[in-house]
């Protein structure tokens, strides 16, 4: 990638430029998730025809998303983002339209791929612009997902509220939400290969620099994966509350969630991110344990509130890291993005499996030796023997994103 330098002014502009980016690609997840019912029963589908449908976006994601490195590779960051994110804007209206289980499948499919390799371009630029400016702020990026995805909910159940048809609701959605992003998109870096510059293979496997660090995504994401899907569940069966507290654990979640991220880049500028997941880790790992070991409804739910505390930061600081951890961070990130997705697609499934063939104590049980996990390879995500967060010096050459 060409070599430019940026003031702070210009940095400013671009760190704002892809919080709004992330803002409108977690509005677009949210408004989808709050109409499943209505294209449920618009397709036709039993309960377990729906959850067949819904493995497809993280299909589609992993699929494609080897493929991001290369279209910013040959279109430049700012059109690759551009163009990328306009798909997954517009993918919205496809799954409201099927009609039938094979049409859902597949325009699920279109969605969870475009959504996975605007998700990489944007971590990537993040990644670029986090390296120039010196702090951190992937933390807050993704915080700005959650805020979108919020946005994008309640919106959402207000349409269903109304009993409004979901296909004009996500047409008007998408067509807001395209336009914020193509405004939004003319902010940031402006990021061109160099003419020598050799283009990153279209489809790859994970490089092994993403392993380790995916591992850790790995980790963190099952955890979160388990604790949205079962929070409420647990609750009701192990515990025996009411639906509206099951209910109120999983907002708890997401809440502590939310704003650990929001607040996460001060806490990671000030003692780095190996500390800080070390000690999200042990947060997290406590979490757990309150939550096996809880007598009552009140102490599960600070335990599920703790689990998303420590759980929050680590997603963010593993791209990152991986943007940081080879010659080519588009391709690092795609890796870690992957295994994270894959872990987000298998998390709710195995924690039912199990549960099935022991108890839910028993499958949180496991998220809580998961979390374990967090602490004690919290390391892996220092890079060149530094801090992951601290790693690029004020003139560094622009990425490959």
């Amino acid at each position: 990638m060409s070599e430019v330098t940026y003031d702070v002014r210009q940095l400013k502009r671009a760190r704002i430029a892809v919080a709004a980016v992330f803002c409108v690609h977690g509005a677009v997840t949210g408004s989808f998730a709050t109409r499943v019912p209505w294209i449920q029963e618009h397709a036709d589908l039993s309960a377990g025809l729906l959850g067949l449908a819904l493995a497809f976006p993280a299909i589609g994601a992993s699929v494609a998303m080897p493929l991001a490195g290369w279209v910013s590779h040959r279109f430049g960051a700012r059109t690759a983002l551009r163009g990328l994110l306009a798909l997954w804007t517009l993918s919205l209206i496809l799954p409201s339209l099927a009609p039938n289980l094979l049409t859902l499948c597949l325009a699920l499919f279109v969605y969870g791929a475009t959504a996975g390799m605007s998700d990489v371009a944007m971590n990537a630029l993040g990644v670029e612009v986090e390296s120039r400016m010196k702090k951190s702020i992937m933390s807050g990026l993704h915080g700005m997902w959650s805020v979108g995805a919020l946005i994008g909910s309640a919106a959402g159940t207000v349409a269903a509220h109304l009993g409004s048809d979901a296909r004009m609701h996500h047409a008007l959605a998408a067509a807001a939400l395209t336009v914020i992003g193509l405004v939004a998109c003319r902010g940031v870096l402006d990021l061109q290969a160099e003419p020598g510059d050799e283009a990153p293979p279209r489809f790859s496997l994970p490089p092994k620099s993403a392993l380790l660090i995916g591992a850790v995504g790995f980790c963190a994401v099952f955890a979160e994966g388990a604790s949205l899907d079962w929070s409420a569940v647990y609750l009701r069966d192990v515990l025996d509350s009411s639906a509206g507290v099951a209910a109120a654990s999983t907002t708890g979640f997401t809440l502590t969630m939310a704003i650990a991220r929001l607040a996460g880049d001060a806490v990671v500028d000030r003692f780095g991110a190996v500390r800080t997941v070390r000690v999200g880790g042990v947060v997290a790992a406590l979490g757990g344990l309150l939550v096996v070991m809880a007598p009552h409804p009140a102490i599960a739910m600070s335990g599920f509130a703790l689990l998303g505390l420590g759980i929050a930061v680590v997603v963010p600081l593993a791209f990152a890291a991986a943007g940081r951890s080879g010659p080519n961070p588009s391709q690092a990130i795609a890796g870690v993005a992957t295994i994270t997705y894959t872990s987000g697609l298998i998390a709710p499934s195995a924690i039912g499996t199990l549960a099935d063939a022991t108890s839910l104590v028993v499958s949180f049980g496991l998220v809580t030796v998961l979390a374990c996990g967090l602490a004690v390879f919290a390391g892996v995500l220092r890079t060149d023997g530094r801090e992951a967060t601290r790693a690029a010096p004020a003139d560094a050459p622009a990425g490959k994103p």
